[in-house]
């Protein structure tokens, strides 16, 4: 079975999302990208037993702080699922990809413009 899902998604694969960096959350926001989600384990299923509770510590903080710089905080997100569910991650995908362009371009990639 081939997955659909929008072709500006890019995936970064990393041995658990625990290892997933909040700076390299807010980093990802200042080179330009209009959103970003982290698709980890299902709660009480991760291999490393706390990682996914951990990138989703990591991406509420990130959510505060976008909030704070005045940037919608739904433009990042935490997503669990197990890898068997490649449909579910595809419609993830494509899901989030419609919320972004509700919320239009990031505002900091619009300031980096002018």
């Amino acid at each position: 079975m081939r997955l659909q899902y929008p072709t500006n998604v890019r995936v970064i694969q990393l041995p658990c999302s625990g290892r997933v960096d909040i700076l390299h959350l807010l980093r990802s926001f200042e080179d330009g990208v209009d959103g970003v989600y982290v698709a980890g384990c299902m709660e009480g299923d991760c291999h490393f037993l706390t990682g996914n509770l951990k990138a989703r510590r990591k991406v509420e903080y990130v959510k505060k702080v976008l909030e704070s710089l005045g940037i919608e905080p739904e433009r990042i997100e935490m997503y669990n699922m197990s890898s068997a569910q490649g449909p579910r991650f595809a419609e993830v995908a494509n899901e989030f990809t419609q919320r972004i362009k509700e919320l239009g371009p990031s505002p900091v990639r619009s300031a980096k413009a002018a």
